[in-house]
């Protein structure tokens, strides 16, 4: 029986080499080439003002968090308002800039709940950081809408938001900061990198410096430059990182761009096909998705009891789930927020990501429908 993977990235391999032999032939691999295209074609199709492309959705998130520290001035110390149901490098960047992150429970969609947000709000509260889970939007509006009224800075990790749209806008335009990510199994995927979307223009120009170790022009912009006569010079003007994006990753995200749109539509259906084929088994809870946005579907979560023992029965019939994601109060260095959000805890027991990618089939997804079906049955069975 052949296998079926949670993830499996598809290429359009002919397009992709075409525009990867273009950097080759031109001779520049790194940033500043296919890199700036990408760009301007992420802002055509998205909405977003500024896109600056970096080497990964992590790169993008510490990069937003870190320039919105130094604009705001905030303090080391000072409290990021943050979901524990998530991957742990949401959480990561706001202590590798001495920022406190502050947990904040869930809700049905497994999204950061509004009251519980609001509960959390203290005088040294600065920012809200939301995630979109798989493509989910949840109650990302009225979030949104507290951090204005509170004054708060609101930040969107949409590293499985690619494509996720709330009426004729792209999910995150009205954030202060928005982080993708193109990792290899993400919905627009590449090897690696990511994009970071800053709402303000002054943002978006220093944030190039910052991705570049602080150097105020980078290799390609001076390679260009018609009038300079000294091309090597350059100033550095902070301690920056090397998180700038590459050529070839974005002469990928290039053709998966224009992709995009047809493939998320796929994905929403491999959605319908598992909401018709799971509707009638009550042993399984499926995640909602609110009214007035279409989503990216990057994941299909559903909520199971004894999950664990769930996916190794599922691993004998050659099905491949995956989990999304560990309650981040479980790891050590955030323990203290343990007990915090109990939904979050609870949720990180069952929650079980079904597969989900362009090359699954119906009868597929009918396939895994029915082993969760007889694996269900037996897990009743067998108590």
């Amino acid at each position: 029986m052949e296998p079926i993977h949670l993830f499996r990235p598809q290429y359009r391999t002919e397009e992709a080499l075409a525009e990867i032999r273009e950097c080759l032939d031109q001779g520049w691999t790194g940033a500043g080439f296919k890199t700036l295209q990408f760009e301007e074609a992420w802002r055509r199709y998205s909405g977003f003002a500024h896109a600056h492309f970096v080497n990964s959705g992590t790169a993008a998130l510490h990069l937003a968090i870190k320039l919105l520290k130094e604009e705001g001035g905030w303090a080391d110390g000072d409290e990021v308002i943050t979901t524990p149901f998530t991957f742990v490098s949401t959480n990561h960047v706001i202590l590798y800039e001495r920022l406190t992150p502050v947990f904040a429970d869930i809700d049905e969609y497994l999204c950061l709940d509004p009251t519980s947000v609001e509960s959390r709000i203290t005088e040294r509260t600065r920012a809200v950081c939301f995630v979109g889970i798989g493509g989910n939007i949840g109650c990302y509006r009225q979030i949104r809408d507290l951090c204005r009224a509170r004054g708060l800075v609101f930040i969107l990790d949409a590293a499985h938001m690619a494509g996720t749209w709330v009426g004729s806008e792209h999910a995150g335009v009205d954030a202060d900061a928005v982080a993708f990510s193109f990792h290899s199994v993400k919905n627009l995927p590449t090897a690696d990198s990511g994009l970071v979307c800053f709402a303000r223009e002054e943002l978006d120009r220093e944030v190039r410096q910052w991705s570049w170790l602080g150097i105020d022009k980078d290799t390609y912009t001076r390679s260009v430059e018609e009038a300079a006569t000294y091309r090597w010079r350059y100033d550095v003007r902070h301690l920056g990182f090397k998180y700038h994006g590459n050529s070839v990753m974005a002469a990928l995200a290039l053709v998966g761009l224009r992709y995009l749109e047809e493939d998320n539509k796929r994905r929403r259906e491999i959605a319908s096909w598992y909401d018709e084929a799971l509707e009638n088994v009550p042993a399984i809870s499926r995640i909602p998705q609110p009214n007035g946005f279409c989503s990216s579907r990057h994941l299909y979560q559903i909520m199971v009891d004894r999950r664990d023992e769930m996916i190794l029965a599922l691993n004998r019939r050659s099905i491949f789930p995956g989990m999304h994601y560990a309650d981040n109060t479980s790891y050590p260095m955030y323990r203290s927020g343990d007990g915090n959000c109990p939904r979050a805890g609870k949720a990180s027991e069952r929650v079980l990501s079904l597969p989900m990618h362009l090359d699954l089939s119906r009868c597929d997804v009918e396939r895994i429908a029915e082993a969760l079906r007889l694996t269900c049955s037996e897990l009743l069975l067998h108590g």
